[in-house]
């Protein structure tokens, strides 16, 4: 994939061709979608380090309450207007100014939204400009910005323990999180929803009960998986990039992320398909300590001047044009 967010760059089209190299080497081979099946152990050695197996649990299939059944996308408005580089003494503002950079977490491993470019070795994507949006108006200088990466399990605590300032990392907006830290306005509206190859057969969350299905730990994706369909087992790696990989190497029959990340692998493999409706919506918000109300209020005046000049629909255009049209930003919902 380009740094543009479209194509195929030389070392991903490697990668799939590695992975082809090492199953004829094994034996088996891809196919065309119209072909015949692979067959494979369980999953088949070796799985992706760090990866984790886990069973089907008992039960039957449930939903979960929406944010909205907390109000957890609702924010606080923007403050009032600052000028960059001079901000209100005392406050996360001006410890971020005196500091001279914003430190935001992010992944690089998420296609589209902040993975590392091929290209330039830097990490880019949707998140990352709309880090660097939040950096041109605290510094006047979007390049003022330190990208931590880090993953799902311990972003949270280095926003909790001030390691980072914000998380700008695809991350759903939910009652729980909510609990824990802040959030701002909604910047994207993503669905989870199921990534399979061309011909599988799977066309919606009913058709994973007994298949092997691919996500990443403490997501909402798992989390909803496992409530939803708790007759599939579940292949949790530590990246999203591993189950592209474990779904090339027919480790699994399936991967469940939001839409916008399940774009992001399907553009990296022509053979791999995003199939069925949404399992739950998923609301994409800045991460924030809870403490940090100013920086709260600011990050939402940065979306609102996104929404509103035109930014926000200029990096969806660079970034997820392979979703379709850009749609109308999320409208803002404050609590007072």
């Amino acid at each position: 994939m380009s740094g543009r967010g479209t194509g195929h760059s030389p070392h991903l089209v490697a990668l799939v061709l590695a992975v082809g190299v090492m199953l004829a080497a094994t034996g088996c081979s891809f196919g065309s979608p119209d072909g015949p099946s692979m067959t494979t152990p369980t999953f088949g050695p070796p799985l992706p380090g760090g990866a984790q197996v886990l069973e089907p649990v008992s039960g039957e299939p449930s939903s979960a309450p929406a944010p909205t059944s907390c109000d957890a996308t609702a924010s606080l408005r923007p403050g009032p207007p600052t000028t960059p580089g001079a901000m209100p003494p005392g406050g996360p503002l001006a410890r971020i100014v005196e500091r001279g950079r914003l430190i935001v977490a992010v992944d690089q491993s998420t296609n589209l939204f902040s993975f590392r470019d091929p290209d330039s070795g830097q990490i880019a994507g949707f998140d990352v400009d709309v880090a660097r949006e939040i950096a041109r108006d605290i510094f006047g200088d979007p390049s003022k910005v330190e990208f931590q990466i880090r993953d799902t399990v311990d972003r949270e605590p280095a926003l909790q323990d001030g390691s980072v300032d914000l998380i700008v990392n695809a991350m759903t907006i939910t009652c729980d999180r909510a609990e824990r830290i802040a959030f701002s306005t909604v910047y994207l509206n993503a669905a989870q929803r199921i990534l399979v190859t061309e011909g599988s057969g799977i066309g919606g969350v009913a058709d994973l009960a007994g298949k092997r299905v691919c996500t990443v730990p403490n997501t909402t994706s798992l989390a909803n998986l496992r409530r939803i369909q708790p007759a599939a087992t579940v292949l949790a790696t530590e990246t999203w990039a591993d189950c592209l990989v474990a779904l090339q190497q027919r480790q699994v029959d399936a991967a469940t992320a939001d839409d916008t990340q399940l774009a992001g692998l399907a553009a990296q493999d022509p053979y791999l398909e995003i199939v069925g409706g949404s399992l739950e919506p998923e609301p994409y918000g800045v991460g924030i300590n809870i403490a940090d109300e100013e920086l709260v209020r600011f990050v939402n005046g940065t979306l609102e001047r996104m929404r509103s000049d035109g930014t926000w629909t200029k990096l969806y255009d660079q970034w997820l044009s392979v979703l379709g049209p850009a749609p109308a930003p999320p409208e803002p919902h404050y609590r007072d």
